[in-house]
């Protein structure tokens, strides 16, 4: 005899982004009549597993409501003007709005455990030897998986600390600034000059941060450097010393504002029902190439309690592709939160399994992350 999925309410955290797009209040699910409740929820459910609209008589066919098509043709359309079910053509059946989505996630939702088997694979993936970097690209992956989505995991940010950095000139306005990293890395940036510079103050500036900032973050060179000038205890002249704040700033500044965002599973969002709406879809594949705006909705829920949800207006990011994010912070073993991680997919995701896969890959993750 087969057990059923253990269910239960779930905890999502209700701090949320307003839309502005949809000013209309969410109706509570309360103010709903029991049979308005029961076909809301089973239209819910019919167009999140097919993605297609689900109509009177799928309902009535199939038994699970004991009501006539005509009655429940009424029943859609109470919903339809409450603003939570609309028609995409005039002879097709009914899909939830984003309203309707949000009201059924916040209100209706049984969530389903993940199974002690799906629970086990995911910490067998995770548990793989190897460096913290391939254990973030493992979540990405089973984050695109487990969703039928797109993955994503915000690296925590870690600056490298200085082995070498040299200034090399480029004109007469620019300079490149190259560092290497104590862990081998070697990065560069284009450094803008207040004024031309020597290659001797060149050669100074850099061979004074190797010296001096061996071994320091970034950010700890920058303020050691700038307590040094300002309290006279530097040998630089001028202009060398401008050199110096400038190559460690303009990497500093860059550190802090430069998240690392890891994306897997792209491809999933190009199933049979996303290439009939192929517009949506490409403006959602052109919304994840600019990592930087989703790192940013990402980070927003850094400091949630629990997992969070984005219905697509709900975040002006994915106003124009019609997508939902479900996103958790994870984090160390001493509890501070050190990154987010999460799926990207159309809005009829499968909120009731995927909210609880995250969460549970979200506490696996923190476990191994030092």
């Amino acid at each position: 005899m087969n057990r059923r999925p253990r269910v239960r309410r779930f905890a999502l955290d209700a701090a949320r982004p307003v839309s502005k797009l949809h000013p209309m209040p969410i109706l509570p699910v309360t103010e709903l009549t029991d049979r308005a409740r029961e076909i809301f929820r089973l239209v819910v459910e019919g167009f999140i597993a097919s993605g297609q609209p689900v109509g009177s008589k799928a309902l009535a066919g199939e038994g699970r409501v004991d009501l006539s098509p005509a009655s429940i043709r009424s029943v859609l359309a109470e919903l339809e003007a409450l603003g939570l079910l609309a028609a995409p053509h005039t002879s097709a059946g009914r899909m939830p709005t984003e309203s309707g989505l949000r009201l059924f996630v916040d209100g209706m939702m049984q969530v389903a455990e993940p199974t002690r088997k799906e629970r086990a694979a995911i910490e067998q993936r995770l548990g793989q030897p190897g460096p913290i970097e391939q254990a973030l690209e493992t979540t990405s992956a089973i984050l695109s998986d487990i969703s039928g989505a797109a993955g994503m995991v915000m690296v925590p940010r870690r600056e490298p600390r200085i082995a070498q950095m040299s200034l090399l000139p480029l004109s007469a306005s620019r300079a490149l600034a190259v560092v290497v990293g104590e862990d081998g890395q070697v990065e560069n940036r284009v450094l803008a000059l207040r004024e031309p510079a020597s290659s001797s103050a060149l050669e100074q500036a850099s061979n004074y941060i190797t010296a001096h900032m061996a071994g320091q973050t970034l950010a700890a060179a920058a303020a050691v450097m700038r307590q040094e000038i300002s309290s006279g205890r530097s040998a630089l002249d001028h202009a060398s010393r401008d050199l110096v704040e400038r190559g460690l700033a303009v990497w500093s500044e860059d550190a802090a504002a430069r998240p690392v965002l890891i994306i897997r599973g792209q491809a999933n969002l190009l199933d049979e029902a996303a290439l009939g709406d192929i517009d949506r879809v490409r403006s959602l594949l052109d919304d994840l190439e600019s990592k930087q705006s989703v790192a940013g909705l990402l980070e927003s829920a850094r400091e949630a309690d629990s997992t969070r949800i984005f219905i697509g207006a709900e975040n002006r990011l994915f106003a124009l592709s019609g997508s939902s994010v479900i996103a958790s912070p994870y984090r160390d073993r001493d509890g501070k939160v050190v990154g987010v991680l999460g799926v990207i997919g159309p809005t009829r995701l499968n909120y009731a399994r995927v909210v609880p896969m995250v969460d549970f890959t979200a506490r696996s993750l923190g476990k191994i992350i030092g």
